[in-house]
């Protein structure tokens, strides 16, 4: 992905981390591919939560698609690794 897109990326997770910081969590971002998913990772009293999937759909990547409509999606990095095994494993099979 472009540097701009990057930036673009951070700048909204700027404006979403006081929200989430308020109520205990934060969010960094991990990386973004070439298909133009977000990965990021939750922190503090995000992990577990049971709406973080909520608040991960509609509030950051609502936010982030506002800045970088290029992005198509944002996953969370445990939901990604869960995907990749289940896809590895079905290959193996």
């Amino acid at each position: 992905m472009k540097q701009e897109t990057r930036d673009n990326v951070l700048k909204a997770l700027e404006e979403v981390r006081p929200h989430l910081q308020s109520d205990g969590g934060d969010i960094s971002l991990v990386d973004i591919t070439e298909e133009g998913v977000v990965i990021v990772e939750l922190h503090g009293s995000c992990i577990g939560c049971s709406v973080n999937q909520v608040t991960l759909k509609v509030g950051v990547e609502t936010t982030i698609k506002k800045y970088a409509p290029e992005i198509t999606a944002v996953e969370e990095i445990s939901s990604t690794k869960k995907k990749r095994r289940k896809k590895t494993t079905k290959n193996d099979a």
